[in-house]
């Protein structure tokens, strides 16, 4: 017989009634009934119930036993009556009866309990993550991780593309974050990095004639925390592909990264349209370039109805240059209370509050499904901005927005870029509150025409996104306004989040020299800090394309998770702190004399 086990288990079944099994694994937990002692005995597997008797000789032994202590078992298969069947779990129709223990590892006091689903703190999760990892929520959510990562490999195997490992430890490049540095022993002073991306080693395989690259690859960056998002490190499906458009990528991706979904999303619907949504249009229509598409509002312009108006607050803002007001249709939202749950939202944003004009029925014989109609006399447009801009101004915004009874408008107006990320978070609440986010289904848009620059504070023109995308219209486009270059840049939005971010790279040295110059880099800068890649693309660079999948984002969306922390299995805290580890440490004056380093207090 096998030192710890003939089965898992999860295996007996009743096949094995009257069989002498072995089993291991840890208690989940003990009870007694009138005297006889059952033990739930789970591994990775499943769960057995096993049981001993005072009759049996491991009875003694089985009284000791505590929650979480690693035992093995042997003992004999039996049927349960038939009145005491578990349907629950696939072992439930047997049980084993204990002949021997032993016990292969106790466990001490539990700062927190595997059994149950009791709530605890997320820095007592962190610091015992081994023992929450045992909890079988989690342990559903990485058995997920890595068969979806299984399943994106075979996907990329059966389009033809091979996986081919980049470097570790690099030069520092920007690429968007802080690089986590690393200092060298063999040259002090000087400093290797931590890749944020294997962005430029992929360009060069295409370089060298590999045509279809991926891999399942390792990311550092120096980042602020975000629920979304890991604060030091995380994983990407990363490729690229030679000879190819942007279009290529698109029908490339769509069915690794939609057969995925389809696999492991539980049979929600996973839209088979992924349509595709310039950058310009997601911020007016949704606030966002990351839009979730189950909720159907899209905001719209509606300056013009206000322009010279009755509402002098909006028309005022217009007289500005660069103002707008944008309407955010709230379906079936039509009453003042939810008007006023919707401007009690918007002053906890530090909003003053939210316009709003709603239609109501004023006919007591009026039906529940009638349809408003223009100039039917039993509805009538209500709110303060209803009665300041007039039945004219009012009725037209209704009709634009295709709006009727029960049905409401709210209003932000301003610069767009001041007011475009609170609409869009306006939005999103106003979806939540009236039911109208499809929320069994996964949706999928394509972002694209990027710009290629933006405007700093400091009125400087800098990179909007990756410098490394090819400017749509080549040299040509760069010779005009810079504000108005869009970029082969697309990201890929699923639910609210980017799960994807790409581009069709800038193959060409002249064209690569001039976008950096525009953005304040010279010749001699880009030299120094892409010189590598530079170099590479004197020696025919093919045109390529490629992207990269969060994997860690993928994961949280199908395990339906808002957290990134319960999808991965040893997470920072919110302070990019390793609880377990103890991460980050103090590095001892011996490796500072190795590094030729030396810590200087913070001045106080």
């Amino acid at each position: 017989m096998h030192r710890y086990r003939t089965l898992t288990c999860a295996e007996p079944r009743a096949e094995h009634v009257g069989q002498d099994v072995r089993l291991s694994g840890w208690v989940h937990r003990v009870r007694d009934h009138g005297g006889i002692l059952f033990v739930d005995l789970r591994d990775h597997y499943g769960v057995t119930q096993c049981l001993a008797d005072p009759d049996s000789p491991a009875f003694r032994d089985v009284e000791k036993l505590r929650a979480e202590w690693c035992i093995r078992i042997d003992g004999v298969v039996k049927a349960r009556d038939a009145s005491l069947v578990n349907p629950k779990i696939p072992t439930g129709e047997v049980e084993v009866f204990i002949r021997e223990v032993e016990v292969l590892g106790p466990a001490g006091e539990l700062p927190l309990q595997v059994f149950g689903d009791q709530e605890y703190p997320e820095e007592t999760r962190l610091r015992y993550r081994f023992l929450d990892l045992r909890r079988e929520p989690m342990q559903r959510k990485m058995t997920l991780r890595s068969d979806v990562v299984r399943s994106l490999r075979q996907r990329m195997w059966d389009q033809n593309f091979r996986e081919y490992q980049t470097p570790i430890i690099t030069a520092s490049s920007p690429e968007g974050a802080r690089d986590f540095l690393v200092p060298s022993r063999l040259h002090p002073g000087k400093f290797y990095a931590l890749p944020q991306a294997p962005q430029q080693f992929k360009q060069m395989l295409m370089v060298s004639g590999f045509d279809r690259y991926f891999q399942i690859a390792p990311c550092f960056r120096d980042e602020d925390p975000r629920a979304d998002r890991s604060p030091t490190d995380f994983y990407q499906l990363d490729l690229e592909m030679s000879f190819v458009t942007q279009e290529d990528i698109f029908a490339t991706v769509q069915p690794v990264i939609g057969g995925v979904f389809e696999e492991f999303g539980g049979g929600r619907r996973v839209d088979a349209e992924w349509p595709q949504i310039s950058y310009r249009d997601a911020a007016l229509w949704y606030g966002t370039d990351k839009p979730d598409l189950r909720n159907p509002i899209r905001m719209q312009v509606v300056s013009d109805h206000f322009r010279g108006g009755g509402f002098g607050i909006f028309a005022k803002l217009l007289e500005q240059e660069g103002t707008e007001v944008r309407a955010i249709p709230a379906p079936k939202g039509g009453s003042r209370k939810f008007a006023d749950r919707m401007n009690a939202w918007a002053q906890k944003e530090g909003l003053p509050g939210m316009g709003y004009i709603f239609w109501r029925a004023t006919n007591p014989l009026a039906q529940p499904d009638d349809e408003f109609q223009a100039g039917v006399e039993s509805f009538e447009a209500a709110g303060p901005i209803a009665k300041a801009l007039g039945p004219e101004r009012t009725e037209a915004i209704r009709n634009q927005l295709n709006l009727g009874k029960d049905d409401a408008v709210f209003f932000l107006g301003g610069k767009p870029e001041a007011f475009e990320k609170i609409a869009g978070r306006a939005r999103t609440v106003i979806g939540e509150e009236l039911g109208l986010v499809e929320k069994d289904r996964f949706a999928f848009c394509w972002i694209v025409d990027f710009p290629m620059y933006e405007k700093t504070d400091d009125g400087k023109i800098d990179f909007s996104h990756n410098p490394f995308s090819m400017p749509q219209g080549g040299l040509e486009a760069l010779n005009g306004d810079p504000l108005s270059v869009h970029a082969y840049q697309y990201d890929l939005a699923c639910n609210g989040y980017e799960l994807i971010s790409g581009g069709i790279r800038n193959h060409r040295p002249d064209i690569m020299f001039k976008a950096f110059e525009i953005a304040g880099y010279p010749p001699e800068e880009v030299e120094k800090r892409f010189g590598g890649m530079v170099n590479a693309f004197r020696y025919g660079a093919p045109p390529h394309g490629g992207c990269a999948a969060g994997i860690d984002r993928m994961v949280m969306l199908l395990a339906d998770e808002q957290n990134i922390r319960e999808v991965i299995l040893f997470p920072m805290n919110q302070r990019a702190e390793d609880l377990l580890m103890g991460g980050p440490s103090e590095a001892t004056p011996q490796q500072l004399r190795e590094l030729g380093l030396r810590i200087v207090a913070e001045a106080k």
